[in-house]
């Protein structure tokens, strides 16, 4: 059994299914590719959660509202 979280395993298969589909290609702008991946599911469930309530939401993700605000905008999660 593994010690790390089922978050990280999940990523790391991910990202290993995502290196054999490359096939021998080199990857480009990997980590903004990782990042934006991840981010807008994270502030989608995170918002959901919250019940749509930005500054709960900015406080959970340890981010400024302004900053949480940006991304959603950035994300297009709200308009």
């Amino acid at each position: 059994m593994s010690s790390s979280p089922p978050i990280d395993d999940s990523i790391r298969q991910n990202l290993e299914i995502y290196f054999e589909d490359l096939d021998g290609t080199e990857p480009h702008a990997l980590y903004e590719m990782v990042l934006k991946a991840v981010e807008r599911p994270l502030l989608d469930v995170v918002m959901r959660k919250a019940d749509g309530n930005q500054s709960r939401a900015a406080e959970w993700l340890g981010i400024n509202r302004n900053t949480l605000r940006r991304k959603l905008i950035e994300h297009k999660l709200i308009d």
